[in-house]
């Protein structure tokens, strides 16, 4: 029946039965019973939780706090590796032909996800990726660290009840897997992009009880790379300007319970043409559009820890074909302030 049901007893009870001075007494012990403790679970509370576990980049700590968080994912990509690029003239036009090969290469990331909160609206990052690459249509692998990645995250106003939150985010990509361009194509595999990457966005939440709608737009510069000097495609590759990239993400969060949740997303990146520089001809790619459906269970497996599965599928060809994963915190001794 619930506490609350049975002080509701316990006052009828008493009415019917005891003095004035007995009923007096009950009713503040009911009215005590029946107001929320600190502890009690709170809806509105149990659903910010909820995002900040499935939404790990809309969130901030309190000033002091650091979190480990550990996440496994896998994915599934088909492409088409270019082998030989052909040129031939045409009325003076050089025209391209190119011969691929095929690959379908399965990727398992173990990130280690380090957060420290300098200000209560401030949030310092640190994601360490290890991973582990294989391409069963060549018989290739590898295994190696991936890009280091540092990120803040500011949140700029004041979170009122009702309204939006809005919290800006600057990120740093660091070079330090296996570059594809510092590699044998034919018969490595790499665990990184090869370059710097600059970005910032901005990520909007709204509760609306018991749903949280998000969203998230940025843009990342990434730099180009110089002395290359690989031969891709039968030519002696030099120098590559990646290009820009654009990202959009929405989705919404939903509680089914203190324990239970679902979380659904759409994200999408656009990348600008990338330019190459050959030894003797110089050209542009052309511009890519990834585009992944996400989703997310959430499960309390304790007071303070939320356990995160989720699956994915992309929705172009530059997409993943197939997304897996999950994510929990880590508690170690010593890590939490105190």
């Amino acid at each position: 029946m619930g506490v609350r049901g049975l002080a509701w007893l316990a006052i009828i009870s008493l009415v019917s039965a005891g003095p004035a001075w007995a009923e007096e007494s009950s009713i503040e012990q009911a009215r005590e019973a029946l107001s929320k403790k600190e502890e009690d679970a709170d809806s509105t509370k149990a659903l910010e939780e909820v995002f900040q576990a499935a939404e790990q980049s809309y969130t901030l700590l309190r000033k002091g706090e650091r979190t480990l968080t550990y996440g496994f994912d896998y994915s599934l990509t088909r492409d088409m590796a270019i082998q030989t690029v052909r040129v031939a003239e045409n009325n003076g036009t050089s025209v391209y032909s190119v011969v691929g090969q095929s690959e379908a290469q399965h990727t398992f990331t173990n990130a280690f996800t380090f957060d420290y909160d300098v200000w209560d609206n401030l949030t310092f990052s640190v994601r360490l990726p290890l991973v582990a690459k294989y391409d069963t249509e060549r018989d290739l692998d590898v295994y190696s660290i991936g890009d280091l990645s540092a990120s803040l995250r500011w949140q700029p106003w004041t979170s009122v009840r009702g309204r939006p939150v809005t919290t800006l985010y600057f990120n740093l990509g660091l070079p330090t897997g296996e570059s594809p361009y510092d590699i044998n194509i034919n018969r490595d595999l790499s665990t990184g992009n090869g370059y710097y990457s600059l970005g910032l966005g901005a990520n909007v939440s709204h509760i609306l009880d018991p749903v949280v709608l998000f969203g998230s737009l940025g843009y990342a510069y990434n730099t180009p790379i110089k002395d290359i000097d690989q031969v891709r495609g039968g030519r002696l590759l030099e120098e590559v300007h990646p290009g820009g990239t654009f990202s959009l993400s929405m989705g919404f969060a939903y509680a089914l319970s203190y324990d239970v949740s679902l979380a659904t997303s759409y994200q999408m990146a656009h990348n600008l043409k990338p330019k190459f520089r050959f030894a003797d001809v110089s050209g542009e790619g052309n511009e890519q559009t990834s585009a992944v459906m996400n989703f997310s269970l959430g499960l309390r497996t304790s007071p303070d820890r939320i356990v995160n599965v989720n699956a994915g599928f992309g929705l172009t060809e530059d997409s993943p074909d197939v997304l897996l994963g999950f994510s929990m915190p880590l508690d170690i001794k010593g890590l939490k302030a105190r």
